[in-house]
């Protein structure tokens, strides 16, 4: 007992730190292991990659969205940004963060819209996502959520502010499960569906792609 206390006393608080970081990371490593060694990934990813579209849905309660596909707010901050501290494009006060899941299939599209704040795409999982992009200069760009980075897919970009775009899964993908996050948050009054024939006005040189991407 005299010497294990001897020991004890002797320990400096540095060593201390470094006994208590490497603990926690043993600890660490366990559990990942474990976890990949039982499952591949956590638990709860794995279930959500073995869903299809429909399951998905389901399981997130997700709601159809006025642009088309379907959505579920998973975040708004409780905090506020007032309308005189904001761009003169906004109506009304907004929150300083907003996100959603938002998942199309096959067969669905996201019709050309825009809103007032920059929006922020993630990947998830299923398969690529094809984001079309006009700048206001009207310039067209096609970007594409995904996890093949050897392919150039992203696993997230920003659309900016004020931009028309509207979204596909790609031709051989089942469905896109990805997020988007906005800040300021996201507003209806913000949000802008447009119509072909408008939009065909302002950029007659994608005539084409507006036509099949509008509702």
């Amino acid at each position: 007992m005299v010497q294990q206390s001897h020991l004890v006393k002797n320990i400096s608080p540095r060593n201390t730190r470094l006994i208590t970081i490497w603990f926690y990371t043993l600890f660490h490593w366990e559990i990942s292991t474990f976890f990949n060694r039982r499952f591949g990934i956590f638990p709860e990813q794995k279930m959500a990659l073995k869903m299809n579209a429909k399951e998905l849905i389901a399981h997130y309660q997700l709601q159809p969205h006025p642009e088309g596909g379907w959505y579920k707010e998973t975040y708004k901050s409780k905090e506020f940004i007032a309308q005189d501290a904001l761009p003169q494009r906004f109506s009304g006060d907004r929150a300083f963060c907003t996100a959603i899941y938002f998942l199309l299939e096959q067969g669905n599209f996201s019709a050309f819209h825009r809103i007032k704040s920059d929006e922020c795409w993630h990947f998830y999982i299923g398969e690529p996502l094809w984001v079309y992009v006009i700048f206001p200069n009207g310039l067209l760009q096609v970007f594409v959520l995904g996890n093949d980075i050897t392919k150039g897919e992203l696993f997230q970009f920003v659309v900016p502010a004020n931009c028309w775009f509207a979204s596909r899964p790609g031709p051989k993908s089942s469905f896109s499960l990805v997020g988007c996050t906005v800040s300021p948050g996201f507003d209806f009054a913000d949000f802008e569906l447009t119509k072909a024939n408008d939009l065909v006005k302002t950029y007659p040189q994608h005539e084409e792609i507006i036509m099949e991407l509008c509702r």
